[in-house]
């Protein structure tokens, strides 16, 4: 594969192209009210720390991955409860502090890409652009990408299942681990996203008959429903992941 990595800065042009990447994740991840607020900024205030997998060879854009900076004591106990829709509100706020190491906020790749090596040297060139701007940490909300198929299991023991030979369950917490990350805490509300009985039926295309707890495809948790509210609401943990650079 002749793939290279250039940044949004780099290459502006490649953003429109990108779009079609998003339709990687399920339709209720694109109604994040906190990621639908700042996400847009991240790509607009900070080019320099976003960038795509680009496949000469074929004109097209396989992957893209986003990260901020922010600020972190190195405790792990101080990393916030609410993972990514924390970070993304922390980092950008007009009174944040000086930041000292790198956040992650995504990795998404075309599923045409997975299982060929892409994810870990796109980890690999996250730690490089971090790196360059002096950071010696790159921390991560990461979603177990296999979670999903274990929705009742509770996240704080799934993140210790493990194979035969040692290595995580998960092939997303694995491919972090093989390049050095570490499980530091799990962030049980990194994603908070609400919406009507109707947008979540619409969302996850089946019926709510009742007020209850749902298995949503491609959720991590199951949704919970109330239908005298007319709401549904779904809170997705992460795994806070460190990083040295």
């Amino acid at each position: 594969m002749a793939i290279s990595f250039p940044t949004m800065a780099e290459r502006p042009d490649l953003r429109s192209r990108a779009r079609d990447l998003i339709s990687m994740w399920p339709q209720f991840m694109h109604h994040d009210p906190v990621c639908n607020a700042y996400f847009g900024r991240v790509r607009d205030e900070l080019p320099h720390l976003q960038f795509f997998a680009w496949d000469d060879e074929r004109d097209e854009v396989v992957a893209e991955a986003n990260a901020v900076p922010t600020v972190w004591d190195g405790k792990p106990g101080t990393l916030p409860e609410e993972g990514l829709d924390a970070i993304l509100e922390d980092s950008l706020s007009e009174s944040a502090p000086v930041p000292n190491v790198l956040c992650a906020l995504q990795i998404v790749i075309s599923s045409e890409y997975q299982g060929r090596g892409l994810s870990i040297r796109l980890i690999s060139r996250m730690a490089e652009l971090g790196g360059l701007q002096g950071y010696e940490l790159l921390i991560a909300p990461v979603r177990p990408s296999l979670k999903n198929q274990y929705p009742l299991a509770p996240i704080d023991r799934y993140v210790d299942w493990r194979r035969g030979d040692g290595t995580h369950l998960d092939p997303w917490l694995r491919t972090h681990e093989r390049f050095g990350g570490e499980i530091l805490k799990i962030a049980p509300r990194s994603m908070t996203i609400p919406g009507t009985i109707a947008e979540w039926e619409d969302w996850a295309e089946m019926v709510f008959p009742e007020t209850g707890s749902y298995v949503v495809p491609g959720a991590l948790e199951p949704v919970e429903i109330d239908r005298e509210a007319d709401q549904g609401l779904y809170v997705e943990p992460n795994v806070w992941m460190r990083h040295r650079l």
